[in-house]
């Protein structure tokens, strides 16, 4: 081990192999589908205010969404967007090049990421788009004469695309590929290029693409307390119009819903956060319409890239569909939202609200289980260069004894609150310590690959049954992080069989103009003609309307805790839609526990 660690300090200088470390084990050796239990995606809150679900709307607002996109990627191509920082500790921004224009390729035993971004003091940077119909694929310049093409442009675009695919018969969903087992896709790629080497041009389009924008003919459900249903369909829908390997999918529903689905490799959720709040506060500060010219230039129509196949890569790409749809049809997931209190009643009680959310986690983990549940949160390590993540592992002692507490009869309430408490302060202090370098998970990681290059034994840590029932080599039975305290959501599978996938955000009350704009969505006239003589009204300032829209407050909930869980229905240990009301009760009996002092 003392060898190892001599090891790992003079490998330290090379931060290039570090990362790859990283990189190579956490993704690019990974056998399994990467789409459907690498990948991470989630819905688009629009929904919230002026984009409520409704058929008809999906080629508009898509053309509306992009428009921003583009703003963004061009932020980026100027180096404009600006740093993030922690206080007024800048972050590293390195991911945010992953962005556009990068896609995962399949290898035997390696996958490969390539990035074709530039920088415009860089050179020239790829400026088309992919979009995805019915089985398949175009792909046109998003540029026209050195300017970015307009929302009314680009939906005329989208109109010719969507209009040729239900006009005409199916594509043969090449893109299904990207959703098998890696070795078998990569195989599979290799006799598509092949068979007629018009095909790498194509497959190279759609890697180089700044992003796949996916036409779904879906039209799930969904509401400000339940994404479930379209997140399921983000995550896993239609294999044929999703290309799994690419950095970003923007998904488009025909009820005007949309979602993200990307590759995990190249970068962690907080990239594709940023810029769906970006284009969020757009489309919420433009009421989510183009006031713009409505001049549409003489563009060029999409092209479509028509692949060359045969009967064995329509076999490949039936039997791709079919694994696919197995795995997810065993997937279980639902997105809740938590509306008795929240952020503002957290902070006040003096509990950090991430830690508040482990802390419940931990204990719906232990009634539901009976047993202490090894958890990894994940904490950012953007302190530093090309800095990723650190794992945070939430379940301590301090946090078993608190959980053991909570369920000895025995144990007075402010024992309880004394405990917890302290699980508090440990989980806190590991947070800070994980995202400031002093975690130990990826210290580990390279001690044993170090041993493996060099050919030595592997330490006996890495071979105790205890390092893998503790979650070490991948193997922790809840997987979570804090997406944010933004409105945007997200949704993993788990990490292990008999395990659950627990992402959540945390967030303040809706404004009332958001609660206004959502209420205004409702099917009920009544409610609709008095929501908008109320907006009308407030533009006078009266009493009366004052008065109005204070009582209008009651009519909404409040969200402000956002779980999305998953779990393998084919695993009888574990229920999702269990841990999540398990979670909920934990909530209430926290905040409980802080009021012991009145009573």
């Amino acid at each position: 081990m003392k060898k190892n660690i001599r090891k790992l300090k003079q490998l330290s200088k090379n931060f290039k192999m570090l990362e790859d470390w990283w990189l190579n084990v956490a993704y690019l050796d990974v056998r399994i589908p990467s789409q459907l239990h690498v990948n991470f995606g989630g819905p688009a809150s629009h929904i919230e205010h002026y984009w409520p679900p409704k058929e008809g709307t999906q080629l508009e607002r898509g053309s509306i969404s992009l428009w921003h996109i583009l703003n963004y990627w061009q932020l980026l191509r100027k180096e404009k967007l600006p740093v993030h920082k922690v206080g007024n500790t800048p972050l590293d921004m390195n991911q945010f090049r992953m962005l556009f224009s990068t896609c995962k390729v399949p290898g035997i035993t390696r996958d490969s990421v390539i990035n074709y971004f530039r920088t415009e003091s860089e050179g020239h940077c790829p400026s088309h788009i992919a979009v995805m119909c019915r089985g398949r694929v175009f792909v046109f310049d998003v540029m026209h004469e050195g300017c970015l093409m307009t929302p009314p442009e680009i939906l005329r675009q989208l109109t010719y695309i969507q209009k040729k695919c239900h006009s005409e018969p199916d594509g043969p969903g090449v893109a299904a590929l990207t959703s098998e087992e890696r070795t078998r896709w990569a195989k599979a790629r290799e006799y598509l290029i092949n068979l007629n080497p018009e095909n790498l041009t194509m497959l190279e389009k759609i890697q180089s693409s700044l992003l796949v924008y996916c036409l779904d003919d879906g039209s799930p459900h969904v509401t400000p307390e339940d994404y479930s249903q379209v997140a399921a369909k983000v995550l896993t829908g239609d294999p044929t119009v999703r290309w799994g390997d690419k950095s970003y999918n923007l998904i488009s529903f025909s009820n005007g819903v949309f979602g993200c689905n990307c590759d995990h490799a190249p970068y962690d959720a907080m990239v594709i956060v940023s810029i769906s709040y970006y284009v969020d506060q757009k489309i919420f500060e433009s009421e989510g319409r183009w006031t713009g010219s409505d001049k549409v230039r003489d563009i060029p129509l999409p092209e479509e890239l028509v692949f060359t196949v045969d009967e064995k890569v329509l076999n490949d790409i039936n039997q791709a569909k079919a694994q696919y749809f197995k795995q997810a049809s065993d997937l279980q997931l639902l997105v809740y939202a938590f509306t008795s209190f929240g952020k503002k009643l957290t902070k006040k009680k003096k509990l950090h609200p991430d830690t508040f959310v482990q802390l419940a986690l931990q204990l719906a983990y232990y009634r539901l289980h009976g047993r202490p549940g090894c958890c990894y949160e994940t904490a950012m390590t953007r302190y530093f260069y090309h800095g990723r993540t650190e794992t945070v592992r939430s379940c301590t002692v301090e946090a078993v004894r608190w959980c053991q507490s909570m369920q000895d009869p025995s144990t007075s309430l402010f024992e309880q609150q004394h405990r917890m408490l302290e699980a508090f302060a440990k989980h806190n202090k590991m947070m800070k310590d994980c995202s400031t370098g002093k975690g130990f998970d990826r210290h580990l990681l390279g001690l044993s690959l170090i041993a493996k290059e060099e050919c030595l034994p592997v330490p006996e840590l890495f071979t105790d049954p205890l390092f893998s029932r503790s979650g070490g080599g991948g193997n922790f039975v809840l997987s979570t992080s804090l997406i944010g305290y933004l409105r945007v959501q997200g949704v993993v599978v788990p990490m292990v069989h008999n395990g659950y996938g627990f992402f959540y955000h945390i967030r303040d009350d809706r404004s009332l103009q958001q609660v206004l704009c959502s209420l205004l969505a409702s099917t009920c006239p009544s409610l609709q003609t008095i929501l908008y003589t109320a907006a009308l009204m407030a533009k006078w300032n009266s009493t009366h309307t004052v008065l109005l829209l204070r009582t209008l407050r009651g009519l909404f909930i409040s969200l402000t805790f956002i779980v999305a869980c998953t779990a393998w229905k084919s695993c009888p240990e574990t229920d999702a839609e269990k841990l999540v009301q398990q979670t909920f009760r934990a909530f209430g009996d926290m905040m409980q526990l802080m009021d012991i002092a009145r009573l």
